[in-house]
This record gives C-alpha cells, structure tokens and sequence, in this order.
C-alpha cells in the first residue's frame, strides 16, 4: 500500500460516499474505486459494506482508519520537521474560519503570512464553528477560527482571542425596538432567521434560548451573514448576531442588547492538542502578540 491510497481510504471513510470523497480529492470516481479495491486486494480484506447511498466501514475498515490517520500524521509531522530546518520554504498550512468573525481579518493575515513564506501551500475553508472543529479533530486543518468551545472533542484545544455581546436586530419599525434591553420572554412570540446549525452564532443563540427556558421559532436558516441581514431588512424575522455583524446595517437595521445574562461570542483558535506545525505556529505568532494569548 501506498500513502495515496491511505489517503484515498480516510477520505471515503469521512464523507461514507464516493462521490463525495472523489470530489473533495479531484480525482475521478472509478480512479478513487480502483484505489480502494486494489487495497482491499492487498490486505484480503473488505474495508467498506456498499449500498446504492452510502458507504459504511467494516470491522477491518474501522481498524485500518485510525492506523492511517495516525500514518498520515506521521507523514505531516516529517513534513513539517524538515520545512522548520529549512526556514519554512515549503510546507502546507491548512486554515479553516467562519465568516465575518469580527476580531481577526483572516484573510489579510493569510496574505501576510503567504508573502513572507511564498513556498508554503495555503488552503483555506469557510464553514460553520462546529464542522471547523471537527477537521481539526480529524486532522484535516491544522488551525480554524471558530466561535466559543462548547461540547469540543478532548483533542482540541482553544485559544480565546476576544469576546463581545450578541444583540438582536431588527427593523427600525419593530415593537422590539423601544426596549432598552429586551427580556427573553419578549423575544419567545417572535419569528427569527437564523444561520444553520453548525455556526458559532447560532450554537450560542441556541444555548441562551434553551437556558433561559424560551423556545424560538426559526422560519427560516441561510449560510450567508449577508443573507441573513437581508432576509431581517424585508420583514421576514429578527435575528440574534454578534454586535459587530449587526453593525454592518446600521441605519437600516436597529440592534437591541440581549438580556444581561445573555452568552457572548468569543472568536477563538481551535488547534490539535498534541501539536501545532511550524508553518502553524509562525502564522499564529502576530495574531498571538497582538492579543496577548
């Protein structure tokens, strides 16, 4: 066996779906199923149970992917060490974010960062908090920028950059706006928008919900801040967002403070609690002064 197919084989196992995992390694799917089978020929062993849907490990495939993980961590780790005696002149450095987090310009640091070290390999994702989590987990980031920790896997660890309040935001004719602050009872008759399930915002919108003992009506979930601050301006809900996201419809949208109990949104660093690469460490070094982490 080779590296390529260990890394064809993890991948199959993550997304439980050829296609998916074809994708994702831009490798044509019959490529990808001629990988697989010539390493289920070479271990005698069948590594996935097939249906029409989806993919599921057997018992030997569930044994060979935690070993693979590990082998192939293994191989970034040599990768790593070599680039850090080469001054980081090649490498990879995989950054994962959410969108508009507020305290870090993500982008502009990766710039920095990519014209100081033109050798190393950038390659970024956006999605929500708690998928980011879970490709650090996986080892598939080696950083992300993420909303709060809550419910995270024991080896990933956090660094908290900054916090600040979430508000609810609202058109400038709503009821809810001649509140000073708003009580949570207030907010349970309304309807709102909201992002889906795996952001940061509204994983803590649904934890404050949820303690304050009030349930919401959410009519309608997008993948967009954009969308969303849209979606409130036309009438169709009110929204719970970080203070800085609601900034960005000033004028058009009035933001009203959450009670004071409410949780806040706290930009933070997920990483791998064993290590972090050098190319990591070096990009995260600027970031880390200028918060004091």
């Amino acid at each position: 066996m080779d590296l390529r197919q260990l890394e064809h084989f993890v991948t199959v196992a993550e997304e439980r779906h050829f296609t998916r995992a074809s994708e994702r390694l831009f490798i044509s799917q019959s490529g990808l199923s001629a990988s697989i089978r010539a390493l289920e020929k070479e271990l005698d062993a069948e590594l996935f149970d097939r249906n029409t849907r989806r993919v599921e490990l057997t018992d030997a495939g569930q044994a060979l992917l935690e070993e693979s993980r590990r082998t192939l961590a293994s191989v970034v780790a040599a990768r790593d060490a070599v680039a850090a005696v080469q001054g980081l002149r090649r490498g990879r450095l995989r950054v994962g974010t959410e969108q508009c987090l507020g305290a870090v310009d993500v982008p502009k640091e990766l710039a920095t960062f990519h014209s100081a070290h033109p050798g190393v390999e950038l390659v970024v994702q956006q999605a929500g908090s708690a998928r980011l989590v879970d490709e650090v987990h996986t080892g598939r980031l080696d950083i992300a920028f993420v909303a709060g920790s809550a419910g995270a896997p024991d080896d990933v660890r956090f660094e908290r950059l900054e916090s600040e309040p979430m508000t609810v935001v609202c058109r400038p004719e709503h009821g809810l706006t001649r509140a000073k602050r708003l009580g949570w009872k207030a907010l349970g008759g309304e309807t709102f928008v909201d992002f889906n399930t795996d952001w940061g915002s509204r994983q803590v919108a649904d934890r404050a919900f949820a303690a304050a003992g009030v349930a919401r009506r959410i009519a309608s979930e997008v993948n967009d801040v954009h969308t969303l601050l849209d979606l409130v301006e036309h009438g169709l809900g009110i929204a719970v967002v970080p203070k800085h996201i609601a900034a960005k419809k000033a004028g058009k949208l009035i933001a009203v403070p959450l009670p004071a109990d409410a949780p806040t949104w706290d930009v933070t660093i997920a990483l791998p609690a064993s290590a972090t690469t050098a190319a990591g460490e070096i990009f995260l070094a600027p970031i880390r002064q200028r918060f004091d982490t």
